[in-house]
This record gives C-alpha cells, sequence and structure tokens, in this order.
C-alpha cells in the first residue's frame, strides 16, 4: 500500500462543514484510500460507516429525500464513505439534504466518473463540497518507497505497464492479465451504463485509434471517417472518455499569430499500461517504434498529477506553427508561459522553438529527457 497524497488534504478538509468528493477510474485506489481514512479515523475515537453504493441492500435505503429516515439508516457516526456514489439517483440533493440537516457528519463520497456524479452534485452542493482527484500512482508517491536510482530502473517498466496499484512492480505476466482485466471489464463500464450502449465496439475502436495517435494532434473528421460515423458521435464519446478518466486532452495555444495552429487537440492517456492493453503492444523498449511518444505523454501526465496534488492552478497547451516548430507542453501562470520539450534518449537532438520565444514574452523552453525527469517532476528533491 502507498501513501496518497492527496490523503493529507482531505486532512485538512474533515470536520468542516463539507461533503468531500474523490473523483478517478475504476481500480486506481479510491476504495482503499477511503477506507484508509476511515481506519485512521477509527483508531481516533470516531465512530465511521462504510457503505458501498453499487449494493442492493444500501441503495434503495439513501434514494430518500426523508431527513429522518436518512438519518436512522446512518446511525450515530462521526464519518460516513459513500463508494460508488453516482449509483444513488439524486446523490446531489440527497447529499444537500444531509449535509445541511447534519452538518456535524462528514461525508466522503467517492465516484468512478465525473459526469454521473458532477452532473448530480454541481448545482444542488454548490460551496457544500471539496473535490479531489485520484490518479494512478504518481512517481512522487513511488518515491516515498524507492530511491532515485531504483526509480530510473523502473521507469521503463512504468511506460510498458504503467502504475495502476494492483499492476504497479508486479511480474510481466501478472501487469499484462490485470491491464487486460481491467480494460475489458472497467474501463467503459460507466460509458455503457450512462449511455446504455449495448455495443462497445466503437468505443473500443475509438479508444485503439487514439492510442496509435497518442502524442499527434486528432483530427475529429478523419476518426469519423476511420470508424464510420459522424463528427458529433466522436467528439461525444471522446468527452465522455475523458469525464471517465480513460484519456485527457491539451489544447493548443494561440494568440492569434497568423502562423500558429488553432483549436487543435491532442489526447493522451490517463494509464500507459491500459494505453498499451489496448493495442496489444506490451513490447520491450528495443522492440518499439513509440519511445517518444509514450515518454511525452509520461512526463504531461506525472505533471498534471503534481500540479493536482500540490495545487497548482496553471493553464496547460502545446504550441505548433504551420511550419512545424512546436513546444510539446506549456504552463501558462503568473504572467508566464513555461514550455517544456520531452525527449527519452538525452543524446537525442534538440533545438528551442525561436518563433515562441521571440513572441511571447516571459517565456521560456527547458529539455526534460530520462537524465533529467526528477527536476520536472520530483521538485522538492
Amino acid at each position: 500500500m502507498f501513501e496518497r497524497i492527496i490523503k493529507q488534504n482531505i486532512y485538512k478538509t474533515l470536520y468542516k462543514g463539507k461533503v468531500i468528493i474523490i473523483y478517478g477510474a475504476r481500480r486506481v485506489g479510491k476504495t482503499t484510500l477511503a477506507k484508509q481514512i476511515l481506519k485512521e479515523q477509527e483508531e481516533q475515537g470516531k465512530k465511521v460507516s462504510y457503505l458501498n453504493c453499487e449494493s442492493l441492500n444500501v441503495k434503495p435505503k439513501l434514494e430518500t429525500t426523508n431527513e429522518i429516515l436518512l438519518k436512522d439508516f446512518l446511525g450515530d457516526n462521526d464519518l460516513i464513505v459513500l463508494d460508488e456514489a453516482q449509483n444513488i439517483n439524486k446523490i446531489g440533493h440527497i447529499l444537500k439534504l444531509l449535509i445541511d440537516t447534519y452538518p456535524e457528519i462528514q461525508i466522503i463520497a467517492t465516484g468512478s466518473s465525473s459526469f454521473d456524479l458532477a452532473n448530480q452534485i454541481g448545482e444542488p452542493l454548490v460551496g457544500r463540497s471539496r473535490e479531489f482527484k485520484l490518479y494512478p500512482l504518481s512517481v512522487e508517491e513511488l518515491k516515498s518507497r524507492f530511491n532515485l536510482f531504483d526509480l530510473n530502473g523502473k521507469m521503463i517498466n512504468i511506460m510498458r505497464f504503467g502504475t495502476y496499484p494492483s499492476v504497479f512492480n508486479q511480474s510481466e505476466e501478472e501487469s499484462k492479465d490485470e491491464l487486460y482485466d481491467i480494460a475489458s471489464k472497467y474501463l467503459y463500464k460507466d460509458i455503457l451504463a450512462f449511455e446504455n450502449i449495448k455495443n462497445s465496439g466503437i468505443l473500443l475502436n475509438l479508444l485503439k485509434h487514439l492510442a496509435l495517435q497518442l502524442g499527434n494532434e486528432v483530427s475529429y473528421n478523419e476518426i469519423a471517417q476511420t470508424l464510420g460515423v459522424s463528427k458529433g458521435t466522436v467528439k461525444k464519446y471522446i468527452d465522455l472518455l475523458e469525464k471517465c478518466f480513460i484519456v485527457f486532452s491539451l489544447g493548443s495555444f494561440s494568440r492569434n499569430l497568423r502562423k500558429e495552429l488553432g483549436k487543435s487537440k491532442k489526447i493522451y492517456f490517463y494509464d500507459l499500461g491500459i494505453r498499451n492493453a489496448l493495442i496489444e503492444n506490451f513490447n520491450s523498449f528495443d522492440a518499439r517504434n513509440d519511445i517518444g511518444s509514450l515518454w511525452e505523454n509520461f512526463c504531461i501526465l506525472e505533471r498534471m498529477k503534481y500540479n493536482h496534488n500540490h495545487k497548482k492552478h496553471y493553464n496547460q497547451y502545446f504550441w505548433r506553427t504551420y511550419s512545424g516548430q512546436e513546444v510539446d507542453y506549456i504552463e501558462e501562470h503568473s504572467g508566464k508561459l513555461d514550455g517544456y520539450e520531452f525527449k527519452y534518449n538525452p543524446k537525442a537532438k534538440f533545438k528551442k522553438a525561436a518563433k515562441f520565444l521571440e513572441t511571447y514574452e516571459n517565456s521560456t523552453i527547458e529539455l526534460v529527457n530520462s537524465e533529467n525527469w526528477h527536476k520536472f517532476l520530483l521538485l522538492k528533491i
């Protein structure tokens, strides 16, 4: 079991009259984290309770707006976890009723998909909740158990098998079995249920297409033609995949410079093991032609985890001109534009995008490779 960084932030919010929401993909460790908090609080003398909202014994008893019945079911507890809370109809209104009527009860609600839970809690819980996103394990969390030398040695396997808690540090065979299991049983379970999709073929083909286009700009028109569906369907499904924490997008940065690309998108995966499982490619590095794309996804994903865990709210982009000058990743904050180029091989040629530096004041570009990555992703060491 790894210590999750957001737990520290969650503890700072406990018993302050707010519902705590923990989002994240299935199997990233939300239940483990919630139960760990419950156990620690119980050891401190708090009365606690865990409720699985997928259970038929729990669901009907929570789907009421009668506060007396709710309180009778929840009992005399200080802290209650509602796991997979998106399964409860009108969960937002129920949570609002509980927090308004019984503010002394701390509720932690977890959800494996943001669209259902977010849509239901958004308006009812305005000003009444604090939200946290749980990712697969971050290299910063791994650093608490492994020194930098050992972590460097595990880097290739991280890009092959990802960092799901049940996958990391397992044998190759066990890692593959677990990833195929997650991909086949859990990956888009919420989308199929939410959209009532009976055939997951389009979703699977879309995911495979995105996996093969990793690090490239995506064209909705091209994908639609390839899959034989409408552009609107592609946009809708990608949006759902983002809300299910399977993929995330990076938009292009532009201040209307004539030769800049505008409104372009790149799509990345929340876990590279899942990406590789989708295309059934766990090959070693000496037999791959996508190392650059894997490294780019890894660096952007880990930076995103770091920023979220440490509450750094930066705008994030990539930049490219029609002539081919590009910056893989940009963070905009405090009137500055910090650009980064990702090259796995430390000996790879690197030329800064002069037009970007010339056009935008207070801008920088740095190189992140397999030798100096820790300066970018482990800023505390």
